[in-house]
């Protein structure tokens, strides 16, 4: 008999998923998002204002947005026939495992990582092949990933990782991109606040996607803006599934100039990591928490209480961060985002008499 129910026409791959969401919680400290707390200037964002009204706002953005890929060109050294934009760094995930993976396709994951890598594979009907972390150190298990790389189509990379913040090292990356079948996309979102890139890697690499954003480091994510850097081949391919006019005329001018005026935003990034060391020295110091190393702008700890009940009670102080318990291998986690130091002091002392009450 014919399902009579309107999803019976969604593949069963999709209907057997949970959406990637995000309850909205109100709160005088917001750690949960991993964002950058330093607000462009003003006068940067008067300049982009001042972009977007000297042009008609009733016509589309030019199909290939030239100016951004030469700026971008400039900015990282990579040639514009390579860089592709995108709506955020997710849509050019997205785009890349819509022309690579299928039925009868594979896709490594390490976990615990970012969900909707998963998520995005799951509904194209592929395979995901999880390489668990080392359930002690949360780090890499390189061997593994390696090894299952030889019969991948795509290897996803985050790295730093989301939400662990650990680092796949630069030699690991070149062995698993010497060994691996197919493509390794490697998502950078937050490699500014780690002092590596797989950047210098792609011209001997051709089978090397490296993804970024500007929503952490580049303090845009209200604005939505990725770019891909791949062999302009594989560009070429990637193209094919991208949205034309992709990317609205306000968040173009944006790009053009936060890219012009990086110092400032250069400023916010070191002032976050010089927090991020601070922060992590003060958790350490604190008994019944354990925090992992992080070369992000997050930290992430694991406390003797369950995972839910410290988030409460720190929002019940006015702090919000994020609960990954249900994540593999994270049970009793959270990860903090790394704030402003008035911030990062507030969750600091709610932590410490949150702790002192048994």
């Amino acid at each position: 008999m014919r399902d009579p129910s309107p999803s019976a026409a969604i593949k069963p791959e999709v209907r057997g998923l949970t959406a990637y969401t995000l309850r909205h919680f109100e709160a005088e400290v917001k750690l949960d998002q991993n964002e950058n707390p330093y607000e462009l200037p003003t006068d940067l964002k008067r300049q982009v204002v001042d972009r977007v009204l000297r042009r008609p706002w009733g016509r589309y953005p030019e199909f290939v947005p030239t100016a951004v890929l030469k700026a971008l060109s400039k900015f990282t050294g990579w040639t514009e026939e390579g860089i592709l934009v995108g709506n955020g760094s997710n849509e050019l995930i997205q785009a890349s495992l819509n022309v690579t993976l299928g039925p009868g396709r594979c896709v490594v994951v390490p976990q615990p990582t970012f969900t909707l890598y998963r998520l995005m594979a799951t509904t194209l009907q592929s395979e995901v092949k999880s390489i668990l972390l080392d359930p002690e150190n949360l780090t890499f298990d390189v061997d593994k990933l390696i090894e299952a790389s030889r019969t991948a189509d795509v290897v996803v990379i985050c790295s730093p990782n989301n939400p662990t913040g650990g680092l796949l090292e630069h030699k690991a990356l070149v062995m698993v991109l010497q060994n691996a079948a197919g493509l390794v996309l490697v998502d950078e979102a937050y490699h500014e606040f780690s002092g590596q890139t797989a950047l210098s890697l792609l011209p001997e690499h051709r089978n090397l996607v490296v993804l970024r954003t500007f929503s952490k480091a580049m303090a845009m994510a209200g604005l939505r803006f990725g770019y891909m850097m791949a062999h302009p081949e594989i560009a070429r391919e990637v193209y094919k599934s991208k949205l034309p006019y992709n990317v609205n005329v306000f968040t173009l001018a944006a790009v053009e100039t936060v890219i012009e005026n990086r110092s400032v935003v250069n400023r916010g990034i070191e002032a976050l990591v010089r927090e991020r060391d601070r922060v992590f020295a003060q958790l350490q110091k604190r008994d019944g928490v354990r925090v992992f190393p992080s070369t992000a702008n997050f930290i992430l700890i694991r406390t003797e209480r369950p995972a839910r009940e410290l988030f409460d009670q720190l929002y019940s102080h006015g702090v919000l961060v994020r609960d990954v318990s249900a994540y593999p291998l994270l049970d009793r986690c959270l990860r903090i985002s790394i704030g402003t130091p008035e911030e990062n002091n507030r969750f600091l002392t709610a932590l410490e008499r949150i702790l002192e009450k048994k």
